[in-house]
């Protein structure tokens, strides 16, 4: 007959649990009820979409008058606008983009795309610490350059992959085996073109290579590849991003990539793909000092990477200050303090701490997606001015590598 002690610890170890097993059945929880609430919010049979644009906003990104929209509405056969019930024009993006093509007939300056010799812009989005922007930096950035008549490929390479489920792909449910970039950068005879993983998004001018969990294979395999000392030096980890991309150079003008917030093989191949580097910096001190052992660790490992042959050009690097609040004192000290540090590599304008982009997020929109009548509209004028004036710095450096005013 068992001992009372024995009871007690018999009945211990049944109220224990194994960790593993824990997170398991936790997952399978949190997938299931995601794709419930997914369903609910999103019908199994819907696709994101996106809104029409008043002859306003139409006039703002072509850079002509809301009178001239009106003009251009009846030279161009293919444009044909809805009435709101108030009697007013609504345009779709392609037919923006129709005006955009016709102006540019006569003055090619309408046209922001790549011209002969301009190279192929790829932007790395980066932090070593997440909550820091990045990838709402990201989506933001690449829906403007849209908006702004550039064709853009978004590249989502954090496993997370929010970048995906804000352009419409659910990464547990539409996102398969080799359906991220990790299926054109494996090191096996699986891999496959980079062309057939570019998805076409709901926005028009925008492109997307999505990511899920499967992108963390990619940092298991490369240690092994480098240890085979049959390895192919002229295709090594830091060079397949680049490599790949470089196949659908004459597809775009710019290519954003949302780099995961860990200093892995990924971020480094990443980064020796880019001709430039954006990092976000949110103006806490815990975050900057996280951000200086960023900078530290990544300046050693690109040494070692320039030293095997990795490419370290870029035509600009930028410091962008995201989740600013223009009444916390603090944060202006540490802005200050990176401004006398770093000077005209920290971006004039910053990204404000803005509920217009918290509230567009629950529906898994960008402010630019909202539109002015879903929220209170002088919170929407001030999160959309934030977001245009970091962008459009962006835009500036983008054409300046051009060689364009």
């Amino acid at each position: 007959m068992p001992t009372k002690a024995a009871i007690v610890e018999k009945a211990r170890r049944a109220s224990q649990v194994s960790i593993d097993e824990t997170i398991a059945q936790d997952s399978t929880i949190l997938s299931s009820q995601l794709q419930v609430l997914f369903e609910r919010l999103f019908s199994p049979n819907a696709r994101k979409s996106l809104r029409r644009f008043s002859s306003t906003e139409a006039a703002k990104l072509l850079g002509v008058t809301d009178s001239y929209v009106r003009h251009l509405t009846a030279q161009v056969e293919s444009i044909n606008p809805e009435k709101t019930a108030a009697g007013r024009l609504v345009f779709s993006l392609e037919e923006i983009h129709a005006m955009r093509q016709h102006l540019g007939r006569t003055k090619p300056s309408y046209l922001p795309t790549r011209r002969p010799g301009d190279h192929l812009q790829v932007i790395a989005v980066t932090n070593f610490k997440g909550g820091s922007g990045k990838t709402t930096t990201s989506i933001h950035l690449a829906q403007f350059l849209a908006l702004r008549g550039y064709r853009v490929l978004a590249v989502d390479l954090d496993p997370q992959a929010s970048m995906s489920a804000m352009l419409g792909y659910q990464p547990e449910f539409d996102v398969g085996e080799n359906e991220t970039l990790y299926g054109a950068i494996k090191y096996d005879d699986t891999r496959r073109d980079v062309a057939d993983i570019v998805r076409q998004t709901y926005f028009p001018g925008l492109d997307l290579i999505p990511g899920n969990l499967e992108l963390h294979e990619f940092e298991h395999d490369t240690p092994k590849a480098l240890a085979d000392s049959n390895r192919d030096d002229k295709d090594m980890f830091f060079m397949r991003v680049g490599n790949a991309l470089h196949s659908l150079e004459q597809s775009y003008d710019v290519v954003i990539i949302d780099c995961p917030p860990t200093l892995g093989f990924l971020t480094l191949s990443a980064l020796c793909a880019a001709t430039a580097v954006l990092i976000t910096v949110h103006p806490q001190m815990l975050d900057v000092a996280s951000m200086n052992q960023f900078l530290t660790m990544t300046s050693d490992l690109l040494a070692v990477v320039k030293q095997a042959g990795g490419n370290l050009e870029y035509d600009w690097m930028r410091y962008l200050i995201t989740r600013y609040e223009s009444n916390d004192g603090p944060q202006a000290q540490i802005v200050a303090f990176l401004r006398s540090l770093f000077g005209e590599r920290v971006l004039t304008s910053m990204m404000v701490k803005s509920t217009a982009v918290s509230d567009a997020g629950l529906s898994k929109q960008t402010i630019y997606e909202a539109g002015r009548e879903t929220m209170h509209r002088q919170t929407y004028d001030r999160g959309v001015e934030s977001v245009d004036n970091v962008n459009a710095e962006v835009e500036q450096l983008i054409r300046s590598a051009w060689s364009r005013t």
